[in-house]
């Protein structure tokens, strides 16, 4: 019989998936929702759906978080985990609420990586070599890749496209985004809903309900890709205004530029076994597009605050988990 701790992590856990859903659904619906080629509910919808598909197809990201960045067999107590959870829930509640999108996965890595530490009293606890090839260069280089795949995709656009009229071209792009749109619904549950999947996995290894290294239990994946789904479903209004909206103006052409780029990134990512921060990654597609017409096209200035919120994920979350650990600690 499972433990009250390990219950409540496992909620924990699924609450973490949900509110990733409606915290990251800008991620792959914002560009649609802004240019007007899928209504919110449709694009939802459609978001929802593929997330879903996307979560169940792979758990080479939720094997990552499971076993390759900290030692699962120190963690036998779930109450590290439960603080992990309480950590990153914290975070990405305060950057949906002042509409700064962050990463929902560097917020739960960073806190693993405190609260373990804190657990510890030690640095041996971290797999730094995972950490460093897992995290540490996915997350400053799929920004520069977003940024590159997006400016690179409106270039050859441009290009192939100066022949037609604006009209022609945003006919049928307003019919591609939607294609565009579901391969990034996808590509995000590909990759954001396996860390729910991963937590929840290395609580049961350190509980000895599952021995490492024997992947995620089918229950969990679809547990996880359905409260993924459900997030989705309820969405984060205000999120898609600053990406879809306040960050620069989009045309279909330049949605379906931005969306396609920064699927193939996470997919990339994704087939390492990386979690990326889908954020990260179509924000910065988002600005290649804008970057390709001209450089004034991007408002900066809030470009500058998402990028401060993405530098600072890591360790403030690492901190917030060393905290709630602390307070554990002392009470249990």
């Amino acid at each position: 019989m499972p433990s009250i701790s390990l219950i409540a992590v496992i909620l924990l856990a699924l609450g973490f998936g949900l509110i990733n859903g409606f915290h990251d659904t800008a991620n792959s619906i914002a560009t649609s929702v802004s240019t007007r080629v899928l209504s919110p509910r449709q694009a939802i919808f459609m978001s929802a759906s593929l997330n879903l598909v996307g979560a169940l197809i792979s758990n080479k990201v939720a094997e990552t978080i499971a076993e390759g960045l900290v030692d699962s067999q120190m963690i036998t107590v779930e109450y590290v985990v439960m603080a992990t959870l309480i950590a990153a829930i914290s975070w990405d509640l305060i950057t949906w609420y002042i509409a700064i999108p962050s990463s929902s996965s560097h917020a739960l890595i960073g806190a693993l990586i405190g609260s373990s530490i804190a657990y510890s009293g030690g640095l041996s606890i971290v797999k730094w070599s995972g950490v460093l090839h897992k995290v540490i260069i996915p997350l400053f280089s799929s920004p520069f890749l977003g940024f590159g795949m997006g400016f690179i995709f409106m270039k050859l656009l441009f290009k192939l496209l100066s022949p037609y009229s604006q009209r022609f071209v945003n006919k049928y792009f307003s019919k591609l985004q939607i294609l565009s749109a579901a391969f990034m619904a996808f590509s995000h549950g590909k990759n954001d809903a396996q860390i729910s999947m991963g937590i929840i996995t290395l609580a049961l290894v350190g509980a000895k309900y599952v021995s490492p290294g024997s992947g995620v239990p089918l229950w969990v994946v679809f547990a996880c890709a359905f409260v993924m789904a459900l997030g989705t479903s309820v969405g984060g209004w205000k999120i898609i205004k600053t990406m879809g909206v306040n960050m620069i103006r989009l045309q279909p052409i330049g949605g379906f530029a931005a969306e396609t780029g920064a699927a193939i990134v996470i997919q990339a990512m994704s087939a390492i076994g990386a979690p990326v921060s889908t954020t990260q990654v179509i924000s910065t597609s988002i600005m290649g597009v804008g970057a390709s017409k001209r450089l004034s096209a991007v408002r900066w200035a809030l470009a500058r605050n998402i990028v401060f919120a993405w530098v600072f994920t890591i360790p403030v979350t690492a901190l917030l988990g060393a905290f709630v650990t602390t307070i554990f600690k002392m009470f249990m």
